[in-house]
């Protein structure tokens, strides 16, 4: 009898050890996803798009909507979502940029971030303040936020504003070489926008503060019965989603040379797309933002592979609005089959 005890304990486990080893797979299926993507186009476009010059570009347009991707993943963990954070993104940076060029054009630009992370998380707070204090539906709370800001970027000015300072936009426009350890010099935007996904993912996985937010995303009225400040959460976290939406709008300042009035108007469908596809739950209290990443990156492959074998550019974001129906169907599909492997433990 001890026998079979042990050789049906056995089997158990191996069923477990499968289980769990198709679930790490199901949450981590954007980077085979990416990688086929990849081989697509490099066949595709041989000698071209595996290019050393290729892929540091394809990372350095990335930077911009890895940030606001960042925004939009955070507030989606916590239960919750932004539409708001393409529009704060220009918003804060036509503020800042008019604030350095006209307003107060003797501040030096290291200041201008100051300034633009200031109106984010003021921006942020108002939408973490209306929700968490007075219920208001995330929905409805930010997208009058959009519609307010996005109007704003016009009421600031119609036109582009360039002959900003040189410290401003070294975060998004430099490079920066590391003395023939790498062929060639390297985006900073490019490595601070890696630098931001490890410090974001450290804060939500090794930080009280991080377990807070995947506790009220999973489960609000029971995180409120263990004693979490709720309503705190949330306000901190439209708070950092600002911000980052913000940084989102330096980078791409930087990588434009001057913030202009659609500067990141247009890059809210596809932050949410980059989050969902990345596997970041919609219903909260479940997602990598390395996964968002790879979803960043996915989305940056088929831009660049699309524009490199010439399609129109209509057709371009026809295309990005299929991933993002895509990255739907495929998250209905990963949840339901996630839930009956569940079941199976």
């Amino acid at each position: 009898m001890s026998t079979l005890s042990d050789v049906s304990s056995t089997i158990s486990e191996l069923q477990g050890d499968r289980t769990r080893m198709m679930l790490f797979a199901l949450d981590n299926l954007i980077w085979p996803i990416l990688l086929a993507a990849f081989i697509v186009f490099s066949i595709l476009l041989p000698e071209i798009f595996t290019q050393y010059r290729n892929i540091e570009f394809l990372l350095y347009t990335s930077a911009g909507l890895g940030a606001i991707t960042l925004a939009e993943a955070i507030c989606l963990i916590s239960g919750n979502f932004d539409l708001s954070v393409g529009s704060v993104a220009g918003f804060s940076s036509m503020f800042t940029a008019l604030a350095l060029t006209s307003w107060f054009p003797a501040i030096p630009g290291v200041a201008g971030i100051l300034i633009v992370l200031a109106v984010g998380g003021a921006i942020g707070f108002l939408n973490g303040f209306f929700i968490a204090k007075f219920d208001v539906n995330p929905f409805l709370q930010t997208l009058s936020a959009l519609i307010v800001f996005e109007g704003g970027i016009l009421v600031l000015s119609t036109r582009s504003v360039y002959e900003l300072p040189k410290s401003y936009l070294w975060l998004g426009g430099e490079d920066i070489s590391f003395g023939g350890l790498l062929p060639q010099s390297v985006p900073v935007a490019v490595l601070f926008m890696l630098a931001l996904f490890v410090t974001v993912w450290f804060v939500l996985t090794k930080t009280r503060f991080g377990r807070a937010i995947y506790a009220v995303g999973g489960d609000e009225e029971s995180s409120a019965e263990a004693g979490i400040d709720t309503d705190r959460i949330v306000i901190a976290v439209f708070v950092l989603s600002g911000m980052l939406a913000a940084t989102g709008g330096l980078l791409l300042t930087g990588f434009n040379g001057g913030a202009t009035p659609t500067l990141g108007t247009s890059q809210l469908f596809p932050a949410f797309t980059a989050a969902v596809i990345g596997g970041v739950s919609l219903f909260g209290g479940r997602g990598n933002v390395f996964n968002a990443l790879g979803g960043v990156l996915l989305l940056s492959t088929i831009a660049a592979g699309l524009v490199m074998l010439n399609i129109d550019p209509q057709i371009v974001q026809t295309v990005n609005g299929l991933v993002l129906f895509a990255a739907i169907l495929l998250y209905t599909f990963v949840q339901r089959f996630r839930g009956r492997l569940l079941s199976d433990l």
